[in-house]
């Protein structure tokens, strides 16, 4: 070991508290911090992204697959309550429903007044503006700009809400979307680290593509999940008894055998028309019945959803090129996720809420050159909650303490945390309306789901085994062979309770307008 004399030695500990400011300023430079853009659209299945290699290759999407190329692509992004804007005030807040407030979409209303990780990197900073799908009831809070869908919004010539101002925007709403950032981005104060977020309402329920993507699959007839024709036995009664089957719950809206939506133009209805009319005419001739039927809304449900999800990817295109274009691809993060995972005909389902994987799972891209090494995959359980930390720590700033998500910048730069989750906890409140999926809560590790059902006519177990299992279509919690793991996850979901807060009763508001009691049967 090299001796330093004690004079030295106090001589460069005064240099370096003298110097120590100035490298902190440094370090804190705009230009030092790297911009955000974090893409996020709604109800965007893991499935319809071709970087994930779903056996039945619905969709080729080289946009969103290049961030794959360039970035990381983790394989277990879970989220904690699997619908639209609970998920929005997770990212936001990086805490749970039950912490935040924002339990469903029936009658929760996001406080405004709440920290969130957009204000505290205004605050230290950024310039701040989130464009498109906002969906929590009140206006945005800690951003510099805002223009944002009332509610769900609409496809075509969507209102849009631009700091308070409502006014009707021609066009596409996901291209509108687009036009709206990139006109923030070109005009944005270039001496400030940039937060964007471009949050899209595609491919939401009622998959209603751009007229330039109709027919995009050429009559395709696509390959069946092998569990479309799921009759749920070896589960119980709350996978028998929901409302979301492609059979039964899609209707003529969903199923484009209505008149073309209003807000077309002569040209886009005429397009319109002149897709959907023939093959309309020609289903109502065939006259189909049982499995024949199902297999037809299918493939129309497969068809429109994934145009939509094409004009989604078309829009990542633009804006990674013009990071390009203005040479800020190398200092900025982008990320691409949805607020949740999807059903695409897998038990016969579409939509999310379950504790089942379709739903749970979200894609989840990052790419952030300089960090994270080019094309790497990552089975870590990580979750839209570690959002918020991830990015604060990514520009310097300090995540609050009531933060339950976990920062992921270790793992952006390759490194394996000791202490990192081996457990997650999810919990889902909206009941009865609209599908009928009971309340739930579980916890989920690498192998198991052990889920615990409660409503006042049902309250139920269920364990899955996904090794075994990975459809998961068998409850085993009855199963003696597995009376050890039913002890030890249940001891881990009281820990995870414990540890996450959560009450032992959640407010009645949390389920909805309805009261509990009155939801006992389907409506």
């Amino acid at each position: 070991m090299i001796q330093i004399p004690p004079g030295v030695r106090r001589s460069l500990i005064l240099a370096l508290a003298v110097l120590s400011p100035a490298l902190s300023a440094v370090a804190n430079e705009p230009g030092r911090r790297p911009n955000i853009l974090f893409i996020f659209s709604d109800d965007h299945a893991y499935q319809a992204v071709s970087a994930y290699s779903d056996p039945r290759a619905l969709l080729n999407t080289p946009n969103i697959d290049r961030l794959a190329k360039e970035g990381v692509r983790f394989d277990r992004c879970l989220v904690p309550n699997s619908i639209c804007g609970p998920s929005r005030a997770s990212v936001l807040t990086g805490q749970y429903s039950h912490i935040n407030g924002f339990y469903n979409n029936t009658n929760s209303r996001f406080d405004g007044g709440r920290t969130t990780f957009p204000k505290l990197l205004k605050g230290a900073g950024y310039q701040t503006a989130v464009v498109g799908k906002w969906h929590l009831g009140s206006d945005p809070t800690g951003f510099d700009y805002w223009c944002i869908l009332p509610g769900q919004g609409i496809y075509y010539d969507p209102p849009m809400i631009e700091q308070g101002k409502t006014a009707r925007r021609d066009g596409y709403v996901t291209d509108v979307i687009t036009d709206v950032s990139l006109d923030w981005l070109k005009n944005r104060d270039r001496s400030k680290p940039f937060l964007l977020m471009c949050q899209h309402k595609a491919p939401h329920r009622r998959w209603s593509p751009a007229v330039r993507h109709l027919g995009h699959d050429r009559d395709r007839r696509y390959p069946e999940p092998p569990t479309l024709f799921d009759d749920y036995s070896g589960r119980g009664l709350a996978e028998r008894d929901q409302d979301m089957t492609i059979a039964q719950t899609m209707n003529d809206d969903d199923l484009k055998l209505v008149d073309s939506p209003e807000r077309l133009t002569p040209d886009e209805r005429k397009a319109w028309d002149a897709y959907y009319k023939p093959r309309n005419e020609a289903f109502r001739k065939a006259d189909l019945k049982g499995a024949d039927l199902i297999r037809w809304k299918y493939n129309r449900y497969l068809h429109d959803y994934l145009g939509c999800v094409k004009g989604v990817d078309e829009s990542v295109g633009r804006m990674l090129k013009y990071l390009d274009d203005e040479g800020l691809a190398d200092d900025t993060i982008v990320v691409y996720a949805s607020d949740q995972g999807f059903y695409l005909g897998e038990h016969g389902w579409f939509d999310k809420r379950w504790i089942f994987e379709e739903s749970l799972k979200t894609p989840f891209l990052v790419r952030w050159p300089g960090v994270v090494a080019a094309g790497r995959v990552d089975a870590h359980l990580v979750s839209i909650i570690d959002l918020a930390p991830t990015l604060l720590e990514a520009a310097g700033v300090a995540a609050p303490a009531d933060v339950q998500g976990k920062s992921l910048v270790p793992i952006l730069r390759g490194e394996a945390p000791t202490d990192w989750r081996k457990s997650f906890y999810y919990e889902y409140f909206e009941y009865p309306e609209p599908h009928h999926v009971r309340p739930h809560h579980g916890v989920v590790t690498d192998r198991y789901k052990l889920v615990r059902f409660s409503t006042p006519d049902l309250d139920a177990w269920e364990l899955f085994d996904l090794q075994n299992d990975p459809r998961e279509l068998r409850n085993v919690y009855d199963d003696p062979a597995n009376s050890g793991v039913v002890t030890e996850l249940k001891r881990e979901l009281e820990r995870l309770r414990r540890d996450l807060k959560v009450p032992a009763q959640p407010p009645r508001a949390a389920f909805g307008d309805r009261p509990l009691d009155a939801a006992t049967k389907k409506p």
